[in-house]
């Protein structure tokens, strides 16, 4: 579903300004990082606004041993989040954009995209500069079966091994030597203050990323129509434009952590570029396809591409997944 479009006011502080705002949002470091950072945005919007922060546990925060494929997908993250939404003990809920499913349940909606962080993967190592260094059989630790599939693509020697956990656990499983290398968005480190964790990042034209990777999603209870122009100037138009393409492009290929496939789109002067894929798990089997067109027109974009690689073949690939 896209973001609600919104008409904004002469002067939207002028409207009817709520005492208390409560954000709803994982209790990972990356995601009270977020929190903290709409929340003080909202602050500063509406300095007599007392802002508060709803950490919770999601499913998927719990389950740890197994592929999120397996387990019910991205919905795992933003479940309980949208229950404090439901039954009121949160106005809004944070996401990054790469955890919200394709389809929100009835009743909820998106109403605003953050600016953009960097969005492509990062290479971390301690002993290796690059993917490229990496020698035959070396173990990888990846939680995606999209940065899996172009990873097989590129380099089938490689041993792709799961790797589930926040952040800060991912990278523990690295210094302990369980894998030779991991691959992370490189806005989470960013985010968190260990850019210097990153020995490389990964061009989009090697490792397309995941959609509305390094974007944030302002969710609320669709009943909440008070609090949309509240939150419309935290909309960045041109994140909001990007993400609406790849989602629309991974919504009508039915897309989901159990599908390789990632799009990025790009935003100048009006105009978008997306580039999506589609793969088999193995990478032995990809398509690529570029489109473009205006950022009014992103949603229809994105589905223009997803009929692009239907063209030459998606759907066959798809079917190898079933």
């Amino acid at each position: 579903m896209p973001c609600v479009k919104i008409t904004l006011m002469d002067n939207p502080r002028s409207q009817n300004i709520p005492q208390k705002l409560v954000i709803a949002s994982r209790e990972s470091a990356l995601a009270m990082w977020q929190a903290h950072h709409i929340q003080a945005r909202l602050q500063t919007l509406y300095p007599t606004t007392q802002v508060e922060i709803l950490g919770m546990t999601t499913t998927g925060d719990q389950i740890l041993d197994t592929p999120l494929a397996k387990v019910g997908g991205k919905g795992l993250f933003v479940k309980e989040l949208e229950m404090a939404l439901a039954d009121g003990r949160a106005d809004l809920a944070v996401h990054s954009m790469k955890d919200v499913p394709m389809n929100l349940p009835e009743g909820f909606i998106l109403v605003a995209t953050g600016e953009r962080e960097d969005p492509r993967d990062a290479f971390v190592s301690n002993n290796y500069a690059s993917l490229e260094d990496l020698p035959d059989g070396s173990i990888v630790g990846t939680s995606s079966l999209r940065r899996q599939s172009q990873l097989q693509a590129r380099f089938p020697t490689l041993k792709i091994e799961s790797l589930r956990g926040n952040l800060q656990t991912r990278l523990r499983k690295l210094d302990e030597g369980q894998y030779a290398a991991i691959i992370l968005a490189a806005a989470g480190l960013i985010r968190l203050g260990l850019t210097e964790r990153i020995r490389s990042v990964i061009s989009p034209e090697h490792s397309i990323p995941a959609v509305g990777q390094g974007a944030l999603g302002i969710e609320i209870n669709s009943a909440r129509t008070d609090l949309l122009t509240i939150l419309a100037p935290l909309n960045h138009v041109d994140t909001e434009a990007c993400v609406q393409a790849e989602r629309a492009m991974s919504r009508a290929l039915a897309g989901s952590c159990t599908v390789p496939l990632g799009a990025y789109a790009t935003c100048k002067m009006g105009n978008l570029t997306i580039t999506g894929f589609v793969a088999s798990i193995d990478g032995k089997h990809m398509l690529v396809e570029t489109a473009k067109g205006t950022r009014d027109a992103a949603e229809s974009l994105g589905r223009k591409l997803a009929e692009q690689l239907r063209a030459k073949g998606a759907d066959k690939i798809l079917a190898m997944l079933d």
